[in-house]
This record gives C-alpha cells, sequence and structure tokens, in this order.
C-alpha cells in the first residue's frame, strides 16, 4: 500500500481532513497528517463549512484534528501521493515556501495527488498545473484559470481526474473524489 502525506492546517474544512485521512487508512495506506510548524501529537482546528442557501458556505467550529507526524521531518521524496484537503487552510498553506516545496515534488514527478475544495489555492500556487483540468470550489475558480489550468465546473458531488491529479469541488463529493484516487494509487479493495 502507499505511503500518503497529507498537508492540514488550522482552518481546514473538518469532514474534507477527517474523512480521507480515516477512509484512506481504512483501505490499509499508510497516511501522515502534517502541518507545518507542528510536530506528531499536535492538532489543528478544522471548520465545518456547510451549504445552507447563502451566496458562499457558512463556517462553524469543527474538532482538532490531531497530527500524526512532524512537518520538520517530511521528505517527499519517501511519499507516494499527496492529499490537500479544503478549507480556509490552503490560504495559508500556500504562503510557506516549504509547503509550496513539498506539493511542487509530487507534481513534478508525476506522482498522484488528490486536491479538494480550496486545495486548488496551493496548486496554483506551485505553477505546475498549467494545461491541467481540475475542479475545485467555484470560488477558486479565478486562481486556477489564472495558473493556466482547465477550471472543472462539475456537480458538487462529482470529481475530475486528470491523469494522477484528482480534483473536487467540495465535501459532497467525497464517495467520487475518494473512489478516483483509490483507482489512481492502484487500490484493491477486496471483500
Amino acid at each position: 500500500m502507499s505511503k500518503i502525506l497529507m498537508l492540514c492546517g488550522d482552518f481546514g474544512e473538518d469532514y474534507e481532513t477527517m474523512v480521507p485521512f480515516q477512509a484512506l487508512q481504512a483501505v490499509g495506506h499508510t497516511v501522515h497528517a502534517v502541518a507545518p510548524d507542528k510536530k506528531a501529537g499536535d492538532y489543528v482546528m478544522t471548520a465545518i463549512h456547510d451549504f445552507e442557501g447563502q451566496q458562499t458556505y457558512s463556517e462553524k467550529p469543527g474538532h482538532r484534528f490531531t497530527l500524526n507526524a512532524s512537518f520538520v521531518d517530511v521528505d517527499p521524496a519517501s511519499y507516494d501521493a499527496l492529499v490537500v484537503p479544503g478549507g480556509r487552510a490552503p490560504e495559508y498553506l500556500r504562503m510557506n515556501p516549504r509547503v509550496i516545496e513539498i506539493a511542487r515534488h509530487f507534481l513534478a514527478a508525476d506522482k498522484p495527488v488528490a486536491s479538494i475544495c480550496h486545495g486548488a489555492q496551493l496548486l496554483a500556487a506551485t505553477g505546475l498545473i498549467k494545461g491541467r483540468k481540475l475542479s475545485a470550489y467555484p470560488a477558486c475558480q479565478v486562481e486556477v484559470e489564472l495558473a493556466g489550468a482547465e477550471y472543472m465546473g462539475i456537480a458538487i458531488d462529482a470529481a475530475v481526474t486528470d491523469g494522477k491529479l484528482v480534483t473536487a469541488p467540495a465535501w459532497p463529493a467525497h464517495p467520487a473524489w475518494i473512489a478516483q484516487f483509490l483507482a489512481v494509487l492502484g487500490t484493491r479493495i477486496s471483500l
């Protein structure tokens, strides 16, 4: 099974952090969740984003998500894949040069990458998504297009795979997004 790195930060979307973290482990993958300036055992605060009829999502406090690896120890070459959860965390993560360096490694090496919601902000900041097709939360369309990628305006519960890049607009897409990422990883599940 694959060794997967998950880049986290405060106010990442609760479901978009916890669900893939748990689902990928449940099928046998090793997942290391890290955040800048944090070590294993520290936590990040998550936020719950919901769609309640306003022009954008609402935000409520989420859970404390405990990290299981230390950011300072990350060697991206030792990982097979990358997961970038959404929420507001990518807005801040994209300003960290080491985070950008890590994300660039996965894209440049053509390793599997799964990004959801605002995770596209981090991908756009790498400068390595030009010519790719990806989805994201609709508010990120401008950044995706300015980075030279084609924004895919798909249903909120759908996902897009472009080579080894799997993206989706928000947590309602978890079934499609995780299934497509597992296919890219070559994960086989038997009952």
